[in-house]
């Protein structure tokens, strides 16, 4: 293990070593207004940005995937995309695990800071050696600009009040990080109007503190943001702050502004065999109770009963009166659930979908809720969901009709055809109906 192979703190490194995040910590802790964990676009590469959600388990098995690709693959850290000590179970679960299958790996978490000090004897102990924390002011009062609300506990308090506790917190562990002999890197984002002129401030305190590197991170405007409308700062500007910082901390001037499932070297594009395969191990398996198989196994391999997964009585179906099969699953806030293995299907209970805005992670958590179900009947569905659902499993109708009728028709393996719903278009050489060319 050496310490000198992160490339996030040693700017030599990064052209040899990579480094991968497991984003495993969705929840945050914090509300930030320049942030919105909601918007994610693969094109886009900042923090809080990821393409899909993984529990502890799934994480070590996408990590097996990213070793076997990128064998020079030095860190394993996480990013989020929340924070990973709103998710403190999850972080150190998944900490401690790769620790024992990769007793070289270096450790890294990147956090604000608000939650981390509970969890600093156990970083400790799974030998993490590197974390890093947003600090963006020393003054609560320039905070409470930054902040709309932070979390203690289960209260949240408004912005300088939040920001106060926040800062207490964040220079709570710093002091306690380097007193367990972790690196710690602070990241400050550079907020035109807000906090451009405090940067020095910060880096003078952190120097004092004994920080090992400081990153001034230019803002990046955000869709969706409270600060969306500020303009992101020049070169000329992140130049001017970094020299005034540089006399208090050595400089992080290389940053990429890393995804919470950022992998390979920091310079490279995005890897969409490895985004696939997180996506694979997001949706894939999953767990059933008192068996350790999966309801769907890689691609290729047997599935169903001869896999000795669990059975899958149920359908999942939208409906808006309870009596007809006529709700596209995007609209659906509640999905009926059926016991097709009844002489007569019945009504077992209702589930409320994952609400809507979190991009795929919604159709990865839908799955999660529903997945004693084998079949999702509803009259449209997109095609992100049916990709998503589809891979784990499920199998989606189309269809429109009485909820019993079809039912009825599926327990007996009868054809849906004449249920299923089609398009209307029209081919432009007729006046007819609008129902399309039969």
């Amino acid at each position: 293990m050496n310490l000198d192979h992160h490339p996030c703190f040693n700017k030599k490194s990064c052209k040899d070593f990579g480094r991968v995040h497991l984003p495993v910590a969705p929840a945050c802790n914090i509300q930030c207004n320049f942030c919105n964990r909601k918007f994610d676009c693969v094109n886009e590469s900042r923090p809080g940005v990821t393409s899909s959600i993984l529990s502890p388990d799934q994480a070590m098995a996408y990590l097996a995937d990213v070793v076997g690709a990128k064998p020079n693959t030095a860190v394993v850290g996480i990013a989020g995309p929340g924070d990973p000590f709103a998710n403190g179970d999850k972080t150190m679960e998944t900490l401690t695990k790769v620790r024992a299958a990769y007793p070289e790996m270096l450790l890294c978490v990147a956090t604000n800071g608000l939650n981390i000090h509970p969890y600093l004897d156990e970083l400790a102990a799974v030998n993490t050696t590197h974390v890093s924390i947003t600090i963006n002011a020393v003054d609560p009062a320039i905070g409470a600009k930054i902040y709309a609300w932070v979390r203690n506990g289960k209260r949240s308090v408004g912005p300088l009040q939040g920001a106060q506790l926040l800062l207490e917190r964040q220079l709570a562990a710093v002091k306690g990080l380097k007193e367990r002999n972790i690196m710690v890197k602070v990241n400050s984002i550079i907020l035109p109007g807000i906090n451009d002129d405090h940067m020095a401030d910060v880096a003078k305190k952190m120097g004092e503190m004994g920080v090992d590197i400081f990153n001034c991170m230019p803002y990046f405007p955000t869709k969706g943001a409270n600060f969306e409308t500020m303009e992101e700062p020049g070169k000329d500007l992140v130049k001017k702050i970094r020299t005034a910082a540089q006399v208090f901390v050595p400089q992080m001037t290389h940053c990429k502004r890393c995804r919470a499932d950022a992998v390979g070297l920091l310079d490279d594009p995005l890897n969409q065999k490895l985004m696939d395969r997180l996506t694979y191990h997001a949706t894939a398996p999953i767990p059933f109770p008192n068996t350790t198989k999966y309801c769907h196994e890689e691609p290729g391999a047997d599935d169903g009963a001869s896999n000795g997964s669990a059975p899958r009585p149920y359908v999942a179906l939208a409906t808006r009166e309870g009596a007809l099969i006529n709700q596209p699953l995007g609209e659906a806030t509640e999905l009926h659930i059926y016991d097709l293995s009844r002489e007569i299907p019945g009504l077992v209970e209702t589930r409320a979908l994952p609400e809507s805005g979190g991009g795929n992670a919604r159709w990865q958590n839908l799955a999660r809720t529903i997945k004693d179900c084998h079949t999702i009947l509803v009259s449209g569905a997109g095609d992100t969901p049916k990709k998503i659902l589809g891979t784990m499993g499920f199998t989606i109708h189309e269809v429109n009709g009485m909820i019993d009728l079809v039912l009825m028709a599926l327990k007996k393996g009868e054809p849906l055809n004449h249920l299923i719903v089609r398009a209307q278009t029209t081919c432009g050489e007729c006046r007819g109906t609008g129902t399309g060319c039969m």
